[in-house]
């Protein structure tokens, strides 16, 4: 094969159809629109609008609640946490906070706090000070020999 040999697969690449070009193209005139009416028309943007019936989205019943106050926490994995103590990025001899974990880079954003999920493994002995962990992420901190303490206002 030579590089003037290369070409695609047939029916790969399917040439545009070029509307408005004139009566030979076979998309002239309208170029497939029709004739009048709103959506022969240009910048029309139909979304949900039913021709003056009451849409769809809002013939249909709203369900559930969306709680005004609710706190969002950024997720930090273990298994990240292990892997940035062997990477440098974190130092185990003090204490971890949710500041020191956003500044190596386990997450971008605090948001409401930084709440510890067990998936992954950890092996080192750390002491971490976060707005929330799961029972599971405690276990397995303890079991490695660390400690973790959680702020008592993100109790749930």
């Amino acid at each position: 094969m030579k590089l003037n040999e290369l070409r695609d697969n047939d029916g790969a690449a399917k040439k545009q159809k070029r509307v408005a070009r004139g009566p030979g193209s076979g998309k002239g005139k309208t170029a497939g629109r029709g004739i009048k009416g709103q959506k022969s028309r240009s910048g029309v943007a139909l979304g949900g609008y039913e021709g003056g019936q009451m849409p769809l989205y809002r013939r249909l019943p709203k369900r559930g609640f969306n709680k005004p106050n609710k706190l969002h926490y950024s997720v930090v994995n273990l298994g990240l946490i292990q892997k940035f103590i062997e990477a440098g990025k974190l130092d185990i001899k003090a204490e971890i906070t949710e500041d020191a974990l956003v500044a190596a880079g386990l997450t971008a954003i605090k948001r409401d706090g930084i709440r510890i999920l067990a998936k992954g493994e950890i092996k080192s002995a750390v002491k971490l000070s976060v707005t929330g962990a799961s029972a599971s992420a405690v276990e397995a901190i303890k079991a490695a020999g660390g400690s973790i303490t959680v702020k008592a206002d993100a109790a749930e």
